[in-house]
């Protein structure tokens, strides 16, 4: 295991190395080259398809959004991107008028005439939107707008002619935009902060199709220089729009961001780096010593080395030996880690027989009884993570300190006798594929869960690893419904937590964000009331009872958010986030010396 340990190092290291570097700047100085370590692979950078928060963060730097999430301030603020200002909203709250920029144009493509790019126009959103309806795009994202934006899913219905407009979903000229809603949804402008939201020109689809994630043509602050298994490199787009940063706007408190450098950002138009590049390292120790080595600037800590980086856990402290080398955020995880039960399986999930339904029920009532949270958090989150009954984390309003923790409470005796109850033993309990994507981590994961079944008497042999070359291809894959067991983790894409509510919403059903294909009526009746709320007491109740559904129908193994520690080097001007912000923050990263960023 060492060699093989050393031998990954050493090619990541020799990749690196080998990175192309960007054309002489016009400044003469050295190139800024700011490389991110990422702990998973994207799947596609089509945004029709950016599904995994790996592709969400390269899709929103190639791409504009009409909205973003202010850079700094905390709570989280929405503020406009490619739209001129926040949305005229009806009375009613029904219908929001929009209007974009003027002179933004789509990078230079051979999609263009003469190559070059053409200026973005209202009807090049309304059509963004049309793709995912459209099922030729076999698109991820519908689910934000299904069943809320009037029309549109009639023209789906109707055969997806994009030369129908959509009664609420209108170009009223070339710079104003205008959807008219089914019924309120508070959380709508938010859904236009998302990757999937991003605005894509109809001549790129036509030409590239399916192969538009690797021919990305947007207007984001970076352009798509190369990609392949291990590394995206992006490259300063020079057209992007000159918008001078404002440390008011985008929320500075001297007291959390002077000691970060930002201040020196006033006044300059990102982005600030000439390139960035994306390596994806999925093996803890290869990254931790490409980090270690100055290979990168940043990386999300693995949890193998916070012993190495805290000096103590409360709180928590970065060791002496790391403190003057690095800057070091503890980030609280918004989102959980889950095991999905595969509902459309009827090995685990729903049976047309009512009987085996109810003997599949205990089966899952009986792996959650078995699963041992207090363990996983011990030995894969360095106990420094936060347990919890089902998908409203404390880090919400909506948690309920005072609910029954029965759910995450491990009971084997309670599992045993459930089984036994229900006519399971070594021969009749069903054979069951655990999906995750290839890694020594992952796979250690695996291993503990089986343990972990095991210990309640089920075979081990009859939990299978069914194990993916990447996150993409498995994330593919438990969206089509060919994974039992979904082993994954949920980072909420907005600061509401309705976001984790239509997680288990029938009508998101795989390939929707519902991947568990949960469907209760009673669970989807509550959905729908509470959509229409803003937060409130009586929002609060009805999340409460969902969650208490989901629990009650042992439909996933759930949860715990974890709490991330970030490092990044002295030399890098930033504030880094994984969650709401996400992958926006690095059109404002910059470097202090770039001399020190180019690497040999």
């Amino acid at each position: 295991m060492l060699k093989k340990t050393k031998i990954i190092i050493l090619l990541v290291l020799l990749m690196l190395g080998g990175c192309e570097q960007p054309p002489p700047t016009d400044s003469g100085l050295p190139a800024k080259i700011y490389r991110h370590a990422m702990d998973g692979a994207p799947g596609s950078l089509d945004p029709a398809q950016a599904t995994s928060l790996y592709a969400k963060f390269i899709v929103v730097n190639l791409y504009d959004t009409l909205y973003r999430y202010k850079y700094l301030a905390r709570p989280y603020q929405v503020q406009p991107n490619l739209a001129v200002a926040m949305p005229e909203v009806s009375e009613d709250g029904l219908q929001l008028t929009i209007r974009i920029k003027r002179g933004v144009y789509f990078i230079d493509d051979p999609v263009f005439e003469g190559g070059i790019g053409r200026e973005i126009k209202a009807k090049d959103f309304v059509y963004s939107i049309k793709r995912h309806f459209d099922p030729a795009t076999r698109a991820q994202g519908a689910w934000l707008w299904q069943n809320r934006i009037e029309g549109l899913d009639l023209w789906k219905t109707e055969g997806s002619d994009y030369d129908k407009e959509v009664i609420g979903l209108r170009a009223l000229d070339d710079y104003t935009v205008q959807i008219t809603l089914s019924r309120p949804f508070p959380q709508f402008v938010h859904t236009l902060t998302q990757g999937y939201a991003a605005i894509v020109s109809r001549e790129a689809v036509r030409k590239y199709g399916q192969m538009l994630s690797n021919h990305p043509v947007g207007s984001g602050p970076f352009r798509l220089v190369s990609r392949d298994s291990v590394r995206a490199v992006l490259a300063k787009n020079h057209g992007f729009r000159q918008e001078p940063f404002d440390l008011t706007d985008e929320g500075f408190d001297p007291a959390k961001h002077e000691k970060l450098g930002i201040q020196q950002l006033q006044g300059k138009s990102p982005p600030f780096i000439d390139q960035l590049e994306f390596e994806f390292i999925t093996e803890d120790a290869a990254r931790w010593n490409a980090f270690s080595a100055g290979e990168l600037h940043f990386i999300k800590v693995p949890v193998s080395q916070f012993d190495n980086v805290l000096s103590q856990r409360s709180p928590l402290t970065l060791s002496p030996q790391y403190d003057g080398m690095y800057h070091f955020e503890a980030s609280p995880e918004a989102g959980f880690i889950y095991t999905n039960f595969n509902m459309a399986d009827p090995r685990i999930g729903y049976h047309p027989d009512q009987e085996q339904n109810h003997r599949n029920h205990a089966l899952r009532c009986a792996m959650v009884k078995a699963f041992d949270w207090e363990k996983r958090n011990e030995i894969f989150f360095y106990d420094i993570g936060q347990v919890f009954p089902g998908i409203i984390p404390p880090s919400v309003p909506e948690y309920d300190a005072d609910s029954d923790t029965s759910y995450v409470q491990r009971d084997l005796k309670g599992a045993r006798e459930l089984l036994l109850a229900n006519g399971y033993d070594e021969t009749t309990l069903p054979t069951l594929e655990y999906g995750f994507p290839n890694s020594v981590t992952e796979r250690q994961i695996f291993e503990q869960f089986r343990n972990f079944m095991t210990d309640a008497g089920y075979p081990a042999s009859k939990i299978r690893p069914l194990i993916f070359a990447t996150y993409g291809d498995y994330q593919r894959a438990y969206s089509q419904g060919k994974v039992a067991l979904i082993n994954s983790s949920w980072t909420m894409d907005y600061p509401d937590v309705e976001n984790n509510m239509q997680l288990y919403f029938g009508p998101n059903a795989a390939p929707g964000s519902n991947s568990a294909s949960y469907n209760n009526p009673d669970y989807d009746r509550l959905y729908k009331t509470s959509a229409v709320l803003n937060e409130s007491p009586r929002r609060t109740q009805i999340y409460r009872e969902m969650n208490q559904l989901l629990m009650n129908d042992c439909v996933s193994i759930t949860g715990i958010s974890r709490t991330l520690l970030f490092l990044w080097d002295k030399e890098t001007i930033m504030k880094p986030d994984r969650s709401f912000l996400g992958g926006y923050f690095m059109r404002f990263v910059d470097l202090v010396d770039s001399a020190s960023s180019t690497a040999p």
